[in-house]
């Protein structure tokens, strides 16, 4: 049976702390999926179907992983998939307790689905998509941030 792990996220925009935590769990897992998921409680910065396509593009040579959009519930769409575990970056302790009661959750919805925790790099651990979205918003240059050209200033 293959190892397959979902790495759930809005990826708003997919940074290079994501890309490591995908590189560091292919080493892991048979198959890891970049799993893009629609929060109903925030409003996307960057379109999905661009950050779909700029992630494929970052992995294009690498047939065990997978850009895939989903809607609902993350432990749902894993078990559409077959996959048994959740791939997750931790940068400090607070992503701890938030990850904590969701992984008891989907634990509930799909019994046997394993969060996998990784902590992340720590020369990658002090950003948040959040920071670079606003360095974007206000005109800065968050090259150093994100595996790719960031696109023009999203409105």
């Amino acid at each position: 049976m293959s190892r397959i792990a979902i790495f759930p996220g809005s990826f708003d925009p997919f940074t290079n702390g994501h890309l490591d935590i995908v590189q560091r769990g292919m080493a892991l897992f048979d198959q890891v999926i970049v799993a893009i998921g629609t929060n109903s409680s925030k409003q996307r910065y960057l379109p999905i179907e661009q950050m779909q396509e700029f992630i494929a593009g970052l992995f294009e040579d690498e047939p065990r992983v997978s850009v895939r959009t989903f809607k609902g519930l993350t432990a749902e769409f894993a078990r559409e998939t077959g996959a048994r575990f959740l791939l997750r970056g931790l940068r400090n302790s607070p992503d701890f307790e938030y990850e904590k009661p969701i992984a008891y959750g989907n634990q509930h919805v799909y019994p046997g689905l394993e969060t996998v925790f990784l902590l992340t790099s720590a020369t990658l651990g002090a950003v948040s998509s959040t920071i670079i979205r606003d360095i974007h918003r206000f005109g800065g240059n968050v090259d150093a941030f994100v595996p790719f050209p960031m696109p023009a200033r999203a409105e």
